[in-house]
């Protein structure tokens, strides 16, 4: 496996975890098989199955292999990869990449052309100095992809990417000729051509290293697009597709290639796409309404959590100084004229006072061409722009694969469709995430599917263990297990005073796995020990020191002594001999102890110090995003992988208000920030203003008061975000509070499988099963504060050699959750990878990959670190007088032969 290229791939690309697994999974492929027209297809099927057992064929007259990844995980991008490393490692010059539609055939070709915004080459310097020949299925019969090689050397190596769209190659040319014409049944790529002196079809069936990429790879299984790949006889194809499985009549039959597979419910777990839900109406029952009678209830629904969540992702983002995301509703119609009615019916004036012209459109095959058909096609693709009007989008089963919108979260699927349809094909449209990644906000992370008389389809169909939402193994990266243990690490500390340094608890119904790793205690007796453990604990009672050197003055040995003579337990001596034990003398040799084995981490708060003026400045209300709706019945939401609930109450749940602005006024004086004696003006001032637009597109007082009444938290929330943009705080001065001089390690609590044991740290991790390393235990150390350790990486495991190795470096360990509470935002705290104290210096040590050395939350955290050890380092001058220093490593800096020193010379983060 070719590592270097695997690695420059991904830290450009920025790859996930699933798409670099993926990457990794070709490199081994390319290593264990010779690719060639000429080579056995049985051989290679029989090599392969060697290391990837699953695999039971190829399906096609090749070899083919099937990426199953998810909606939303990026199959695009990591075509990309595909195309580099085959490129750059293997030196293939010829690729195919196949859709099954325009609608990702237009997409493809975007993608794959520089200078767009999402290329899928961004990074790769090699083809920023020789961009890939595009050849596409418009401009093929020019002859533009026919390789000339020897007359143009500069191009010889040049990649050539053919993008087609399946019916390029298995369409008839109908209409071009006459019916008696023999030429009508032949594809136009099959068809002699006078550029080339034969068909195109033909002259890429003959290349010797054609790779076909097949994207959305369910769509050519029917025997028409079959049989026309398997006659273009690549050396190699590669099959992406979220859905591995075809459906024959009532059967569904799994493809049998597929060589890793992560499926949604990972996605979901790794938070990767938005979590779908479903909403309903409490305790409603479909009979009690007309068809028309329910399609109004659900667009009317539907339309009352689009406007409750785009005030929500507004709140959001001014929170967070984020850009504020626009969010769209979707409509599933079941035919064009029942798409139309609904967009006429959306637009009238009676539908919510016509608040909604001119921000509808419908997206079908009838209106999609021509010159108004282009305008649609335009406003589709532009519907994440903040300036495009478009919040309603009603489709007629167009919009499946190949439509990648961030800003989807509201879906009303007013087609007939069984729960599994429902479920598997609409969520799939809005799943992907604006940020990136998933923020923590259930508004901001949420898609929203609006089903009132489908509701409990949907949710048993999601609670099934088969369903995409739940079930899943990662074929190709998890490791099967045959159980699993929870296993307790204590400290080195623990080890020497009890003798037992890790046990496992985890019990099973037949079995109880255990893994203990024994140590001599440095006391003799059972009495002792009991002695040192209390005098552990009485340690942490004189955290407040400067430090645990302090631990060894004569008054706190004193106290710490008479405290365990209160609490030790005497023998009773008519029944047992009382034992002479030295308890000073234990208690001096355990703080002794606890000095060597730990490093003293100062808790350090900042508060401001002197005179503190704060408040908010004057500023006038931002009613843009504000459209809520008055709503006559309570909505339940529920989620349906985590199945928790939320309900928008109805109006009949508040306590009415002698003033309308009260209904905000009540709800802003919640906030512990906000005070009504200091604040009172500015807070009746915002809320008349939101009254005031509120009245400006309704017209009835009650729904007025609806509205404030059934939305009034969303409408706090969005003001009160707006009013911390505004909040100023002043202070003559802040002051540095060390709250502790020291605090105790404290246990890791780390899960494996049940037949994972412990690994010599030192020895390396095959290159194949590296992107398993989370799951491994490493043991073997002489200088870590704990017996076992997990690293999250295989550079993590190297900078352990390398402080190790290092002989200035003493001891080190990796934290645990709640050792550091660094601040790097209003909300987030930070706690870096590793601590190590040398015989002068102590560091905090972040292991990054080179890629996301520029990442602004990684940035963040950084400068946040390097100022906790400035406030640090002043601390320890009056204990211990060593200096705390942050480094920030890229992961391709880290080698053996390196030590601490060197690395910060050139990955020192100052404050």
């Amino acid at each position: 496996m070719s590592i270097q290229y695997i690695n420059m791939i991904s830290n450009r690309l920025s790859l996930r975890a699933p798409q670099r697994d993926s990457l990794e999974i070709l490199s081994r492929i390319c290593e264990i098989v010779t690719l060639g027209k000429s080579e056995d297809t049985n051989t290679q099927l029989e090599v392969i199955k060697s290391e990837f057992p699953h695999i039971e064929s190829f399906d096609r007259n090749f070899i083919s292999l099937c990426f199953a990844l998810a909606t939303g995980v990026g199959k695009t991008r990591l075509m990309g990869a595909f195309i580099s490393y085959l490129h750059l490692c293997e030196g293939i010059r010829h690729f195919m990449v196949l859709s099954p539609n325009l609608t990702i055939y237009n997409k493809l070709i975007t993608d794959f052309t520089p200078n767009t915004p999402k290329y899928v080459f961004k990074g790769i310097g090699e083809f920023a100095q020789l961009p890939p020949l595009i050849v596409t299925g418009d401009n093929y019969e020019t002859g533009l992809g026919i390789r000339q090689d020897g007359m143009f050397p500069i191009y010889e190596n040049e990649a050539h990417i053919n993008i087609f769209n399946i019916a390029k190659i298995t369409a008839k040319d109908k209409g071009h000729f006459s019916k008696d014409d023999t030429r009508s049944t032949i594809p136009r790529m099959r068809r002699l051509s006078e550029y080339i002196g034969e068909s195109y079809f033909d002259y890429l069936s003959n290349l010797d290293d054609l790779v076909i990429l097949m994207d959305e790879s369910h769509r050519y299984r029917a025997s028409a697009g079959m049989a026309a790949i398997n006659e273009l006889n690549p050396i190699l194809g590669l099959e992406l597709t979220a859905t591995p499985h075809v459906e024959r009549g009532q059967r569904t039959e799994p493809f049998k290639n597929v060589i890793y597979n992560y499926p949604l419910s990972s996605a979901m777990s790794d938070g990767f796409v938005k979590e779908p839900a479903v909403a309903t109406r409490e305790n409603f029952d479909a009979k009690n309404y007309s068809d028309d009678g329910l399609e109004m209830v659900k667009l009317e629904d539907g339309v009352h959590i689009h406007e409750v969540t785009k005030a929500d992702l507004e709140i959001y983002a001014r929170n967070n100084n984020q850009p504020i995301v626009k969010p769209f509703m979707l409509i599933v119609a079941m035919d064009t004229t029942h798409a139309n009615s609904i967009k006429e019916k959306i637009e009238s004036d009676d539908f919510f006072e016509g608040a909604y012209k001119d921000k509808v459109i419908t997206v079908h095959s009838k209106n999609t061409k021509g010159g108004e058909g282009d305008d649609i096609v335009q406003q589709l693709l532009t519907v994440e722009d903040s300036t495009n009007p478009v919040e309603i989008v009603i489709h007629v089963n167009m919009l499946k694969e190949g439509w990648d919108v961030s800003n989807l979260y509201t879906i009303v699927p007013l087609r007939a469709a069984n729960s599994k349809t429902l479920v598997e094909q609409s969520i799939g449209r809005g799943l992907r995430l604006p940020y990136g990644k998933r923020v923590g906000e259930p508004a901001v992370d949420r898609l929203t599917i609006v089903s009132h008389d489908k509701f409990q389809e949907i949710v048993d169909h999601a609670n099934d263990p088969n369903s995409i939402i739940r079930a899943g193994v990662i074929i190709g990266r998890d490791i099967p297990e045959k159980g699993k243990k929870a296993i307790i690490v204590e400290t080195e500390l623990s080890g020497l005073i009890s003798g037992t340094t890790e046990t496992n608890r985890q019990k099973k119904p037949s079995k109880q796995y255990e893994i203990k790793t024994e140590t001599d205690s440095v006391f003799e007796s059972e009495k002792e020990q009991e002695i040192a453990k209390t005098a552990v604990e009485e340690i942490k009672k004189f955290e407040h020191l400067k430090g645990s050197q302090e631990l060894q003055k004569p008054e706190v040995q004193k106290k710490i002594v008479e405290k365990i003579k209160e609490t030790i337990t005497t023998p009773n001596k008519e029944t047992q001999p009382e034992e002479q034990v030295d308890i000073a003398k234990v208690v001096e040799t355990t703080t002794k102890l606890f000095q060597e084995k730990s490093i003293d981490i100062p808790k350090i708060i900042v508060v401001p110090k002197g005179d503190v003026d704060c408040g908010f400045k004057e500023f006038d209300l931002d009613t843009s995003a504000i459209n809520l709706k008055p709503v006559s019945q309570d909505i339940l939401i529920q989620h349906l992988q985590d199945r928790e609930r939320f309900t928008m109450q109805s109006e009949n749940a508040f306590v009415e208000e002698k003033r309308l602005e009260d209904y905000i006024v009540r709800g802003l004086i919640s906030f512990d920030d906000i005070y009504y004696d200091e604040h009172s003006t500015i807070l009746y001032k915002l809320a008349s203003q939101a009254v005031t637009h509120l009245k400006s597109y309704l017209t009835e007082e009650s729904d007025v008061i609806n509205v404030l009444q059934f939305h009034q938290q969303t409408l706090v929330k969005l003001i009160y975000a707006q009013m911390q943009e505004h909040f100023y705080e002043t202070a003559t001065e802040y002051e540095v509070n060390v709250t502790k001089g020291f605090q105790p390690l404290v246990p890791n609590n780390y899960s494996a499988s049940a037949d994972e044991t412990v690994r010599d740290f030192r020895i390396p991790i095959p290159e194949g099963q590296r992107n398993q390393i989370k799951s491994m235990l490493f043991g073997s150390f002489q200088k870590c504060l704990y017996p076992i350790q997990k690293f999250d990486s295989d550079s993590e495991r190297r900078f352990a050699v390398v402080i190790e190795n290092d002989p200035q470096a003493e001891k080190w360990f990796k934290p645990a959750k709640g050792n550091f509470r660094i601040h790097y935002s209003d909300k987030d705290n930070y706690e870096p990878d590793f601590v190590v104290e040398t015989s002068n210096t102590k560091y905090l040590c972040e292991p990054k990959r080179a890629s996301e050395m520029t990442d602004e939350i990684v940035l963040a955290k950084a400068k946040a670190a390097a100022i906790w050890c400035k406030q640090a380092s002043e601390h320890t001058k009056e204990s211990d007088g060593k200096e705390w220093k942050y480094l920030l490593i890229p992961h391709d800096q880290i080698s053996e032969q390196k030590t601490l020193e060197g690395l910060a010379a050139s990955c020192l983060i100052e404050s």
